[in-house]
């Protein structure tokens, strides 16, 4: 079964080492599910989905949307 998507993107560029960006899933319950560890300059272009309702970010970021920029205060 092919999954639909929103069409929401995010960009999100690591200022330092070790970022995280956690997937939360939707639903009644949510759950994280998935994880990435980003280094300092690394970029993951993340997309919204029928799965994913959410975008948790830990450490130094930058993240670009379509209503704008947004760095992290960490």
């Amino acid at each position: 079964m092919e999954e639909k998507t929103q069409a929401e993107y995010v960009v999100i560029k690591a200022k330092d080492n070790g970022v995280q960006v956690i997937g939360l899933t939707r639903g009644q319950d949510t759950k994280f599910h998935h994880t990435e560890k980003l280094d300092r300059g690394e970029v993951l272009i993340a997309q919204f989905t029928d799965h994913t309702s959410a975008i948790k970010i830990r450490g130094k970021a930058t993240v670009l949307t379509k209503y704008g920029t947004v760095d992290t205060d960490v």
